[in-house]
């Protein structure tokens, strides 16, 4: 009888040392799983603020802005445009400014 009580606090002491570490385990997976989640959620932000960014300088109007301004561009109108005439084609009008 003395024996199967030794065994019996045996088997008892293994598990409670067993679900200590599982308490332990299961324990750092949560903080690991928190840091995870804070960290996807940091993504998302940074992703929908790279999405705005980029949709901002992708607007038509800004790189109609930056061309006038950085690069000095103008609109073409029909008195700056000059037309070639390739010899064996039908003649362009003559709305431009004489080559």
């Amino acid at each position: 009888m003395a024996r199967l009580c030794v065994v019996v606090a045996v088997l008892l002491m293994l598990s409670a040392f067993s679900l200590v570490t599982a308490q332990f385990q299961a324990r750092q997976l949560f903080v690991r799983a928190e840091a995870l989640h804070n960290t996807v959620l940091s993504l998302d932000m940074d992703w929908r603020r790279l999405q705005l960014e980029r949709a901002e300088l992708s607007r038509k109007v800004r790189t109609d802005e930056i061309a006038r301004r950085d690069l000095e561009m103008v609109n073409s109108t029909p008195a700056r445009t000059l037309y070639l005439q390739v010899p064996g084609l039908i003649p362009l009008p003559q709305t431009g400014a004489a080559p």
